[in-house]
C-alpha cells in the first residue's frame, strides 16, 4: 500500500512541475507594456527606428594661425638639484614628474631614444624626479619648445629653476 502511496504523490508532483512551465514570451510581453507605460509617462514614444542623423554641411574656414604669447606662459618656479643630465639652464621643459627614479630614468631614455637631451632634476621640497625633455635661457624659446611637445606630452610644463 506504501508503495502505491509513494507512487501516487511522485506521479502528482511530476504532473504539477511539468504543468507550471515559465514562458519567456510572458516576460517579453510584461516587459513591453512596462516600456509602454513608461514612455506614455513621459510623453515620449517608443523608439523603435532608427536615429534621424543631420546631416554634415561644410564650410569654408581661413586658416588662422594662433601665437602663444610668451610673456604669459605660466611657469613653476622650483628649487632643484640635477640628478642626471650636464645641467639646467633658467626655463626647462618638463614633460613627466615621478616619486620613483626608476620610473623617471625610464620616461629620459624615451626621450633620449626620441633625440632629446632629457635630463633629471630631483625637487627635495615635494620629493619628485622632474624630467626635463628641453632646457633654455631664454622664456619664448622654452614656451615653443613646450607647445611642440604637448603634442605628445599633453601635460607638459615650464619650471623656472631658482
Amino acid at each position: 500500500m506504501k508503495k502505491y502511496l509513494v507512487l501516487c504523490a511522485g506521479l502528482c508532483a511530476f504532473m504539477a512541475f511539468t504543468s507550471c512551465k515559465s514562458s519567456e514570451s510572458a516576460y517579453k510581453k510584461a516587459y513591453e507594456k512596462a516600456k509602454a507605460q513608461e514612455a506614455a509617462q513621459t510623453n515620449e514614444p517608443i523608439a523603435t527606428a532608427a536615429p534621424v542623423v543631420t546631416p554634415l554641411e561644410n564650410k569654408q574656414v581661413s586658416e588662422t594661425t594662433v601665437m602663444d604669447n610668451a610673456d604669459n606662459a605660466t611657469v613653476r618656479s622650483e628649487d632643484v638639484t640635477v640628478v642626471s643630465g650636464p645641467g639646467l639652464k633658467n626655463f626647462s621643459v618638463v614633460v613627466g614628474s615621478y616619486s620613483l627614479k626608476a620610473n623617471a630614468e625610464g620616461m629620459q631614455r624615451t626621450l633620449k631614444n626620441a633625440g632629446y637631451d632629457a635630463q633629471i632634476a630631483y625637487n627635495s621640497a615635494r620629493n619628485m624626479y622632474r624630467v626635463v625633455a628641453t632646457t633654455f635661457a631664454d622664456k619664448a624659446a622654452a614656451v615653443s619648445s613646450r607647445n611642440q611637445l604637448r603634442s605628445k606630452y599633453a601635460d607638459a610644463w615650464l619650471l623656472f629653476k631658482k
